[in-house]
């Protein structure tokens, strides 16, 4: 059943109807508002929740969809989850009539077969209806819940073999009806939750889509129904023509690239995502036949409903940022993501750590394959974290509390053309905010000892990939840890001739004589004073690290960016001076030498 909703799900749709005409200014300025609705409505959950990774860390995001289940309108966000909501919404609406749907209304849904993410990321909608009682637009809220109320506590279990060891999964629940909460369906998901935070952020996405109703009622009486459908209309049209005039720009032909997974939680090795994207004329199909579908995988499983997501946000980032991110994006690409495969798993699966991993693969192996042709727009929207990265212990009261490893780090920002890899993070997070030590320190008994650069982290290249950081932590009290390990074989991939970037690792009890690696998947219980050091890994490098100014390398080279031997080894750049002294310089004669010796041992 899962794979024949999963098409009905993705059909396209036709248009709202409409005997309104409306022209581009009213259009955008309709979806100005939309933006302006979704951005309100996301900040109100970020202020009435009570849960760190909602309130603090910027983890959520708003869509308006329309009658039609079309993504109508977006507010800034983390890019990937913006485009997951509308499959969860169609499957509500396609069980409108046996679900009553009225004024008043909201709805929750997570289910990875019904058109949902994986199980942490629950998407709260509420309709809104015209005076005659006709469906005109639903807004949607999407954010991840810290528990699911699976075996493991945050609902990343390592070891899981279904997804009911994952949480509880929920197709569709109506948790307000014609205004009134339903008692009995936010209890259920409230003592389904470890985290006492829980009832504070279900209430607050409750109320922040009431908020939303609330404003498109209001823009819908200023404008009018029939107009703002046409703007609908309109805008999702218009985001199609121009995705297809920019593809039609493309030289047409085949563009495979194929990327790894280190392993599976199991040990299973070399995970892959393989993609062909095609260009013919103004269509562009992304390929994702040949992607891993062995059976005997476990973990690597993501929904088809983030596969989409994933590869939408790698393409719409390639493309105009002036072009509108709504439903007129997905009519200009044809996406073939096979059937049973790691990207469209059968029913059922574990799906929670592959919405990390091969999600972000998509986008990476998009991102490599369209390289060649685009590499003025080419930077990965994608971080290689593995998740879990998890503290769990109990405070007095007996209540759980969970560092979720969400913390500011520096990791995953790669160059692009022109430009160094720099900043804390990848494009890929969006708005996410990552903990300061500050903030983790007063919620949970974790001293961070150091986050610091590591030189030669950053991927070499005509330009350089920003540098990983070492993220040290001590636990104060007896904890269990949780976490899954990728990207130390397979790390972020360079472009056009540039460096991998530098490969994460981790490694508990530093210190003691039973200090180790950590080299896959553990759930291990740490006793207190233990001391963990997680190094992240660094962006990856863009074009040949021989095209690279020498006195850039030089400069790397003060600061510590990138070591006197790497200068040598990777750039072909021959210094004089030391760090210590400050009088760091290139000597040219020696390194047009060495970099005439190491292209002609490249050949």
């Amino acid at each position: 059943m899962s794979f024949e909703l999963n098409r009905r799900l993705v059909a396209q749709r036709p248009p709202l109807p409409t005997s309104a005409a409306v022209d581009s200014v009213t259009a955008n300025i309709i979806n100005g508002a939309f933006e302006t609705i979704c951005f309100e409505v996301a900040t109100h959950l970020g202020r009435a929740a009570s849960s760190a990774i909602i309130n603090q860390s910027n983890e959520r995001n708003a869509s308006i969809i329309d009658a039609h289940g079309r993504l109508a309108g977006i507010s800034v966000g983390i890019p990937q989850l913006l485009f997951i909501s509308p499959l969860c919404v169609r499957w509500g609406l396609e069980n409108r009539a046996a679900d009553d749907w009225g004024p008043g209304d909201v709805f929750v849904g997570n289910d990875p077969d019904f058109g949902g993410g994986h199980l942490p990321d629950y998407t709260v909608y509420a309709p809104l209806f015209d005076a005659s009682g006709e469906l005109v637009m639903i807004q949607a809220l999407q954010a991840h819940q810290g528990d699911t109320g699976g075996k493991d506590p945050g609902g990343f279990s390592v070891d899981a073999t279904d997804i009911f060891c994952e949480g509880m999964g929920i197709p569709v629940l109506k948790l307000v009806h014609r205004g009134t909460p339903r008692r009995d369906a936010i209890e259920l998901l409230i003592r389904n939750n470890r985290f006492p935070s829980f009832a504070g952020d279900i209430a607050a996405m409750i109320s922040a889509v009431q908020a939303g109703v609330a404003s498109l009622q209001a823009l819908v009486e200023r404008y009018g129904v029939d107009t703002v459908k046409a703007a609908v209309n309109f805008n999702i049209e218009q985001t199609e023509q121009q995705f297809r005039a920019a593809v039609a720009d493309w030289p047409d032909g085949s563009y495979p690239a194929e990327v790894w997974i280190d392993q599976d939680t199991a040990g299973n090795p070399d995970v892959h995502v393989q993609v062909n994207c095609r260009v013919a004329g103004d269509q562009l199909t992304v390929d994702m036949t040949g992607s891993d579908a062995r059976p005997e995988l476990v973990n690597v499983w993501n929904t088809f409903s983030n596969s989409r997501g994933y590869a939408m946000a790698q393409l719409a980032s390639m493309v105009s940022p002036d072009i509108l991110k709504n439903e007129g994006l997905f009519n200009a690409v044809q996406m073939i993501i096979p059937e049973g495969s790691i990207l469209q798993p059968p029913p059922n699966k574990p799906a929670a750590l592959g919405a990390f991993h091969p999600a972000v693969e998509v986008g990476e192996a998009i991102c490599i394959a369209l390289s060649p042709i685009l590499p003025q727009r080419s930077a990965p929207q994608v971080y290689k974290l593995g998740m879990p990265s998890a503290v769990i212990g109990l405070n007095d009261n007996g209540e759980m509390w969970m560092d979720q490893g969400v913390d500011v780090r520096a990791s995953d920002a790669s160059a692009t053309q022109g430009q160094d890899g720099w900043g804390a993070m990848c494009a890929g997070l969006g708005n996410l905010i990552l903990a300061t030590a500050e903030d983790a320190e007063s919620r949970f008994p974790v001293l961070n000892l150091g986050r610091e650069l590591t030189t030669d982290t950053g991927g070499a290249g005509r330009w350089r990939g920003q540098l990983g950081s070492c993220n040290i932590k001590q636990v104060l009290e007896p904890v269990s840890a949780m976490t899954w390990m990728v990207s130390r074989k397979h790390p972020l991939r360079g472009l056009c001739g540039g460096d991998d970037a530098g490969p994460y690792c981790n490694r508990f009890l530093v210190g003691t004589d039973d200090e180790f690696e950590v080299e896959n998947a553990i759930n291990a219980q740490l006793p207190a004073g233990a001391i963990t050091a997680y190094q992240y890994g660094g962006g990856a490098g863009f074009e040949d690290p021989l095209l690279r100014e020498p006195q850039a390398v030089a400069e790397d080279v003060l600061d510590e960016y990138v070591s006197m031997a790497a200068a040598r080894e990777r750039y072909g750049v021959a210094l004089t001076g030391s760090v210590e002294n400050c009088d760091i310089a290139v000597d040219l004669p020696a390194t047009e030498q060495l970099r005439r010796s190491m292209r002609d041992t490249a050949g």
